[in-house]
Order: C-alpha cells, then sequence, then structure tokens
C-alpha cells in the first residue's frame, strides 16, 4: 500500500468537495477498499470517510417504501426490528454476510457503491425494485449496475441512501464460498401483485435478472412452475472453486430454493 492523505469530512458537501480532486475515493466500512489496497489491486492518492458525515445510517419506513441509509451496517441491517417485520429477506441476506468482523464494519452502501460481481446486496437491488438516492439525484436499480466494478455513479457522486419498495413474498438463497462467504452464486426471489423478480448474483460479471422464470413465476409462483426450465443466461463466472457449468447449474438450484423459502411464507400485509 502506498501513502495516501486521509480525510474525515463532517458534511455531504465536504466530502463532494473532496472527491472532486483526483484520485479521490470514498470509504465507507473500508472492507472493500482497504484489503484491496493492501494488496496493491486498487491505489489512491485520497481516502475521503464517511464515517463523521450525519445522518446516513438507520432504517425507517417512508411512504410505503424501507429506506436504509448507506452506513447502516451489515449487523444493523440484519437486526432491524423494522425489516424484519416488513421486509425480512432482506434482513436474513445481511446476517449472511462474510463474517461478524465485515458484518460490523461494512455498510450496504458500501457494498452497492462497490458492485463486487459476488456480492449480496445488488440481487435485493434490483429483485426489491430499489432506489439508490445519491447526494445529487436518484437512480434506479434496474440501471445502476453497468457492469465488474462498474456503476451508474459519477466521480464525484456519494450514496446517502437506498429506498426498497415491499414486495408480497421474497426469499434470498445463496450457494456461499466457504472462505469469503461471498455468493458463489444467489438468487434473490420476489413476488408483487403485478410481476415477480428474480436477481441473480455472484454468477456473471454483475447482477442480472431472468425474465424467462420471472414470467413462469408470475403465472404460478412455486417451485414446480420451473422444475424443468433451463434458462438462458449471460455468460457465467469460471474460476478455481466453480466452472461456468457449475455456476449455471447453481443458478437455477438457489431460484428453486429462494422460491421455495419464499412461498412458506405468508404474504405480508401493506
Amino acid at each position: 500500500m502506498r501513502d495516501f492523505t486521509y480525510h474525515r469530512p463532517k458534511t455531504l458537501d465536504d466530502a463532494a468537495a473532496l472527491l472532486a480532486v483526483e484520485d479521490s475515493r470514498p470509504m465507507s466500512g473500508g472492507m472493500s477498499l482497504l484489503p484491496s489496497m493492501k494488496l496493491r489491486l486498487s491505489d489512491w492518492a485520497h481516502i475521503v470517510d464517511l464515517a463523521a458525515v450525519p445522518n446516513l445510517s438507520g432504517v425507517r419506513e417512508e411512504g410505503g417504501q424501507i429506506v436504509v441509509g448507506a452506513r447502516t451496517t451489515h449487523v444493523q441491517v440484519a437486526t432491524s426490528q423494522l425489516l424484519h417485520a416488513r421486509l425480512p429477506a432482506l434482513a436474513e441476506l445481511a446476517e449472511g454476510i462474510g463474517d461478524p468482523l465485515v458484518r460490523n464494519r461494512g455498510t450496504i452502501g458500501g457494498s452497492i457503491a462497490n458492485a463486487d460481481p459476488a456480492a449480496d446486496y445488488p440481487s435485493a437491488v434490483l429483485a426489491l425494485r430499489a432506489t439508490i438516492v445519491t447526494n445529487l439525484r436518484e437512480i434506479s436499480g434496474d440501471t445502476f449496475f453497468n457492469g465488474l466494478f462498474e456503476t451508474a455513479l459519477e466521480p464525484c457522486e456519494i450514496v446517502t441512501a437506498v429506498r426498497f419498495a415491499r414486495a408480497r413474498r421474497a426469499a434470498y438463497a445463496k450457494y456461499r464460498h466457504p472462505a469469503s462467504r461471498y455468493a458463489v452464486v444467489g438468487a434473490f426471489v420476489a413476488q408483487y401483485d403485478d410481476e415477480v423478480r428474480v436477481a441473480v448474483t455472484g454468477a456473471s460479471s454483475h447482477v442480472f435478472r431472468i425474465a424467462e422464470i420471472e414470467a413462469l413465476l408470475r403465472d404460478n409462483f412455486s417451485v414446480a412452475a420451473i422444475e424443468s426450465v433451463a434458462p438462458t443466461l449471460p455468460a457465467m463466472n469460471a474460476d478455481l472453486f466453480a466452472s461456468a457449468d457449475y455456476r449455471a447449474h447453481l443458478v437455477v438450484e438457489m431460484v428453486r430454493r429462494a422460491v421455495a423459502a419464499a412461498s412458506s411464507r405468508n404474504a405480508l400485509a401493506d
């Protein structure tokens, strides 16, 4: 890791101004940024720590949606009583992230902005009709993830919150890497009155939806409806732990498990 200048602004405007400087990077929990710098996979001259910026954490209900502040840690998401009552699948997803250190330091906004192809939250962003709120604008979750570690964020843009729609029923299923606990493949399924969304993470360069399975589940939300489906998938990741073919198999299996878990739940009341 090379030397860098550490900044700890106390307002969102000050943070944005610091990020306007060339070779700057915001830091929320630091669980991905700092290891990547130590391994020299990334290199930044200025680190802008958002820890002292107020009003960036917490979970609340607003206008029928669930709003999660960007600096809300994974453990805060996992233990939120509001989420367990209104959107339990999101709390359960957070509970399965990493280890206790990662869950206590890592944040939802940092994870989404980092856009790791094996991160869990991106699947929730797509499945739960999320909107990414920044210091400059609001971005539909459907257009937020553009590729491997690529998002729609501009250089001086800071994620401040994420708004999630409340699904009637939802669940997340993950086949996790035994060391990192990242998703080898993870599938988030959400049922609404007008559609079903199926979002997959870990399998390809970035999170994606499966329209063929969504159409089948819209007519019949059950494992039986997709028992023999062979959906068209994007290019699959391949590594020492899982081949492309194995990941393609896991995609369908994790979707089935998520549907089974969601089907076992009573539909949430408005």
